[in-house]
């Protein structure tokens, strides 16, 4: 029932937003997300991380195409869950200074979103697993394509074209797998049990990495991203980087590293070394920009490569490392780019160059800023750093040069942020900031509880990896025993 709720509640919410007055649908949407966290605390205190797949739903659906209404929560889809369901309030009521045209069906689209991605990430048949994928993908489009700014047609069909083409190679991955089991099921247990041929598994795994690799996005998947973030309303960038680009990283944990063990086995270092490459470049990139929102943007690439490259050690370090990271990721990039959301309001600016001084007007904000690029930055005690200290190692333990080249781009990660703080925190106010005033109490709502969930998980990631350990020794046991490795 309770994984029933956390997919259903948000989604009906979003779908009676349009019969609801446009004056209440910000306070309406937060009492929706507000209660899907509630189902999520009350199933985190009811599961069990040894137990296996719990709260289950499972009944036939689409009988002709072997596809049942197969839905449950693991310890990897609790991390992820968590992470979705504290995030959404979050974001929504960062929005609620903002005033968008038809607010009802964006805090509808919002609404049916997050319910989308509960859909994924607790799917355990591939083809339901595909159908809220794709959903998720749709609101999405809107919210950027009606409300954001720039050249939203031109963006947004960037955005739709090259997910949807990863997905289109997907799906038809989904029905040759469907077609290869006695039964013709797409359900979780079928097809993490066929043995598929080693030379076959190659183009499982291009149909379903090219899919992924575009989400994420993987380096040289990413350049959607960007703009995309840019130019987005900020409740819609929140929701893209800190929970819908993990659905990608999921997603290769849960359907490709127990599917297709061989091709990863033989090729999962290519992508390895892309993932390092991309944290790189996208690090490198960053350091010339001038608009703050483009910068985190940049930012985000470059850790989400790095987690990329730990879950593809395909090792208890990597794979716990990443879950780590995926929540310390979607903690602080929201924190991030709600800092530009503040400024943008005050300033209708972007312009790193354009700021300066408002630490002087603003200690608190300029405090919490502070801890949040710190964060960014895994600095120790912070929920950034134990998971990107196993990442680093895990990748160490495959490849030295990888991880040479991966830690070059966090050092260099440390460099662009410290730098963009000292531009925008530092210095003497101008004719511009001197009338920059300290954050309000809804500022503060938003914030604080981020700094608060950084150090929480900084000083106790254990309450993370306790979680998911059983789930991820499951997904590495499958793969060791379909690729031959004696455990």
């Amino acid at each position: 029932m309770f994984t029933l709720l956390l997919i259903l509640l948000p989604i009906v919410a979003g779908l009676a937003m349009l019969m609801l007055p446009q004056q209440q649908a910000k306070q309406i949407a937060l009492i929706a997300a507000l209660a899907t966290l509630g189902v999520t605390v009350a199933t985190y205190f009811q599961f069990d991380p040894k137990a296996g797949t719990q709260f289950v739903t499972d009944v036939p659906w689409i009988n002709m195409l072997g596809v049942r209404f197969h839905i449950g929560i693991d310890g990897i889809s609790m991390v992820m869950l968590i992470l979705s369901n504290i995030l959404a309030p979050l974001i929504i009521l960062s929005s609620f200074k903002d005033n968008y045209n038809n607010a009802r069906l964006f805090y509808g689209l919002m609404l049916v979103m997050q319910g989308a991605m509960n859909g994924v990430f607790v799917s355990m048949d591939m083809f339901l697993y595909y159908i809220f994928w794709e959903l998720a993908l749709i609101p999405a489009y809107f919210l950027v394509l009606w409300w954001g700014k720039g050249e939203t047609s031109k963006i947004t069909f960037k955005f739709f074209i090259y997910t949807l083409f990863g997905s289109l190679f997907m799906l038809v991955a989904i029905i040759w797998l469907s077609l290869q089991g006695a039964t013709n099921s797409t359900d979780i247990s079928s097809v993490y049990a066929l043995q598929i041929p080693a030379e076959t598994q190659l183009y499982i795994f291009l149909a379903f990495m090219l899919a992924y690799a575009i989400k994420i996005p993987v380096f040289p998947f990413h350049t959607w991203q960007p703009d995309t973030y840019t130019f987005s309303p900020s409740p819609a960038t929140m929701l893209l980087s800190g929970v819908m680009l993990k659905m990608g990283l999921y997603s290769v944990i849960r359907w490709i590293l127990p599917v297709v063990p061989d091709a990863v086995n033989e090729y999962g270092k290519i992508i390895m070394v892309l993932a390092a490459v991309g944290v790189f470049y996208a690090s490198a990139i960053a350091l010339v920009q001038k608009d703050l929102k483009r910068l985190f943007a940049y930012s985000s690439i470059a850790h989400v490569g790095l987690i990329t490259a730990g879950i593809l050690t395909v090792s208890e370090m990597g794979l716990q490392g990443s879950m780590v990271q995926m929540m310390a990721h979607g903690i602080n990039v929201v924190g991030l780019f709600y800092v530009c959301q503040i400024l943008y309001r005050k300033f209708n600016s972007h312009d790193i160059n354009a700021f300066g001084g408002l630490r002087l007007n603003a200690p608190l904000f300029a405090g919490l800023y502070l801890v949040i690029m710190l964060a960014s930055v895994a600095l120790p005690l912070t929920n950034a750093f134990p998971g990107e200290f196993m990442l680093l190692n895990s990748v160490y333990a495959v490849n030295p040069w990888i991880c040479l080249f991966a830690g070059s781009g966090v050092i260099l990660g440390a460099v662009y942020m410290f730098t963009s703080y000292q531009k925008v925190m530092l210095g003497e106010l101008n004719n511009k900031t001197n009338s920059f005033t300290e954050i309000d109490s809804l500022d503060k709502w938003v914030l604080i509880p981020i700094v608060i969930l950084i150090f929480v998980f900084g000083l106790y990631p254990s309450f993370i990896t306790n979680i998911s350990e059983d789930a991820v020794k499951g997904i590495i046991q499958i793969y060791q025993t379909k690729i031959g490795v004696s455990i």
